[in-house]
């Protein structure tokens, strides 16, 4: 083999050897990124209904249905998105067979009967769900929900969290956050597809 062929022969070798590098890299980046999508949200979970009773994941199954977090004592954001939800399940028609959940990060606070009486000021087919601490801290890992107390004196504290509204599918697989922050009539007819 010519000395030149020999020379040009290293700088050829380091080459391929950097393709076939880049190549794992972005073979193993894509297969993690397809794997962290893959990543289940929602799952099964047994709380009481502040309709009364328990109730759990497969009572809502056979129909979409919407999921948020929040607590009765919140000043702004939770009533917020429980007025929207209401607009929503309003504009789609009473006839429609649709729930949407409210689950407590505070269920210190937040008993079925507070929960209850908190929300007859929104939507009924708006249920609201609390639990004892475990519970709540199960379905919020399920959900991969932030929630946490914050200082307050006694009972007079916050919760920071988690303001995403979950849209579930009828075999209660999670599909995507819902946007509330539109027309009424425009999230209506979105959802209604899901039906």
């Amino acid at each position: 083999m010519p000395a030149i062929s020999r020379r040009l022969l290293l700088p050829f070798a380091i080459l391929l050897l950097g393709f076939a590098g880049f190549g794992v890299a972005a073979y193993m980046l894509v297969s993690g990124f397809q794997q962290d999508q893959g990543v289940a949200i929602g799952g099964p979970f047994r709380l009481s209904s502040s309709n009364g009773g328990e109730v759990t994941d497969a009572d809502f199954k056979g129909h979409p249905f919407l999921v948020f977090f929040g607590y009765t004592h919140c000043p702004d954001t939770c009533p917020t998105v429980l007025f929207q939800m209401s607009q929503v399940l309003k504009a789609m028609g009473s006839d429609k067979q649709i729930k949407a959940l409210f689950i407590t990060v505070d269920p210190e606070r937040d008993t079925p009967a507070v929960m209850k009486q908190y929300l007859e000021s929104f939507d009924p087919r708006i249920v609201g769900l609390s639990g004892t601490r475990e519970e709540i801290d199960a379905v919020e890992k399920a959900y991969k929900v932030y929630a946490k107390k914050e200082p307050g004196k006694g009972a007079d504290y916050a919760m920071d969290h988690t303001a995403i509204v979950y849209l579930m599918d009828k075999r209660g697989r999670f599909v995507n956050a819902f946007n509330l922050d539109r027309a009424p009539q425009v999230a209506a007819k979105d959802l209604d597809t899901y039906l």
